[in-house]
């Protein structure tokens, strides 16, 4: 059994090693950072991150695991509320972090981001729809669909932004995904109906 001491210990390495990772991608191009780079910049030991991490994909893909979870908890569905979604904590959080996200898009790590964020958000999109749909009726599209569908348009919608250096607010960005997607994902969850009364 893990003490608690060691949790939070095992919680501040994995921290340290997100940082570093952060950091270095301040200056440098994904591709060119290695492993070493990551523990010099850490200050710990390899076998330390191999305890941790398989290699540097495993560490980004839970660096952006965190991302996920603070956008997936904005998800609220209310009768009263016309705006289910709220994209903008992601848009924000890559407009605090644009160096970071910048080096993403220009390296294999954006790639590997699109294709395991995609997976990543839809679950995490799905589960947020199961919970906050209990009671209701089913939507007429199954839930993985639905959610992989929202969870898309954003990541698409996200890499244009960036690549094209931010030229609208975040809040902005979330206006035009509400536009976009919501209509559709709100007359499959039966919220349209309330929305225009």
């Amino acid at each position: 059994m893990t003490k608690p001491g060691q949790d939070r210990r095992s919680q501040r390495t994995r921290l340290a090693l997100i940082h570093a990772l952060i950091e270095l991608l301040s200056a440098k191009h994904y591709d060119q950072i290695t492993i070493q780079n990551i523990v010099d910049q850490a200050n710990i030991g390899r076998a330390t991150f191999y305890a941790h991490y398989q290699n540097k994909d495993d560490l980004l893909k839970s660096g952006f695991e965190r991302i996920l979870d603070m956008l997936v908890q904005t998800i609220v569905i209310s009768e009263k509320d016309q705006c289910p979604f709220d994209t903008s904590v992601l848009f924000h959080h890559a407009q605090e972090h644009y160096e970071v996200y910048r080096t993403l898009i220009w390296g294999s790590g954006f790639d590997l981001l699109t294709k395991e964020g995609l997976a990543a958000l839809s679950k995490k999109i799905e589960d947020r729809l199961t919970l906050l749909l209990t009671g209701r009726h089913p939507p007429s599209i199954p839930l993985p669909i639905l959610s992989c569908s929202m969870a898309g348009a954003l990541l698409i919608m996200l890499k244009w932004w960036l690549e094209n250096k931010m030229p609208y607010t975040p809040e902005r960005m979330d206006e035009i995904f509400q536009q976009l997607v919501m209509p559709g994902i709100k007359t499959v969850l039966g919220l349209t109906e309330t929305i225009e009364k």
